[in-house]
Formats: C-alpha cells, structure tokens, sequence
C-alpha cells in the first residue's frame, strides 16, 4: 500500500485590503444612549432549567455609547447626559429600539427611559 505524501497548503498572507474592523463605531445622537442588554437567566436559583419561552427579558443592560447631551433652546448649549459609559443600568420594560449591529442586538433609548444606575 503506497502512502501519500502530505500536501503542504500555502499559508494566506494577509493584505490591507482582506483586514477588516470587527466592531462598528455608533455615536448617539443627542440625549440617546446604546445599552447591550444582560442575558437573561436559564435557570431558576434552585436549579430547574428555565424553556425559552418562559424567559423574561432583563430590564438591565450596560451602557455603551453616550449622545452629547440635550439641545436646551434657550441658551444653545448642550445639556450633559446623567449616565456615563460602561454603568449598569435599569431601564423601562419598553424602552428603546432594538437593533442588530455586528451580530449583537443593542437597544437605543433616551436618557428619560431609565430608571435608575446600578453601582
């Protein structure tokens, strides 16, 4: 029985034009905030396995871009947003407006939806 010969594969080279960003860059407009909402729990504290659709949506998530603020028409000056990036924050059940970005769906809400930061 004859053996074959291992066949030796090239190795890509990689060129400017094959790299790409693997994130997209969004900046809110105004009093708008992006927020990556938490996942949802699969199992109960005693340890029985929640089904999908059993699930609540959490009303929690991360803060990940910020606006620059409200337009206060008075004076023409921006009125800065109360939350910063990276806080945890608590949020209206039907706060925002969901979106999908790079495989990863984000929430884009007003400063007015959230309730309260976690610390």
């Amino acid at each position: 029985m004859a053996t074959k010969a291992p066949v030796k594969t090239p190795t890509p080279t990689k060129t400017k034009s094959t790299t790409k960003k693997s994130k997209t860059d969004i900046r809110p407009l105004h009093d708008k905030i992006i927020v990556r909402r938490d996942e949802a729990a699969d199992r109960t504290d005693a340890g029985i396995f929640i089904p999908e659709a059993g699930k609540e949506r959490p009303k929690t998530g991360i803060v990940l871009a910020i606006g620059d603020g409200q337009l206060n028409t008075e004076t023409g000056e921006r009125i800065p947003l109360t939350v910063a990036k990276g806080e945890r924050v608590i949020f209206t059940s039907y706060a925002g407006t969901e979106i999908k970005i790079d495989d990863e769906e984000l929430l884009i809400m007003s400063e007015s939806d959230i309730l309260g930061i976690v610390e």
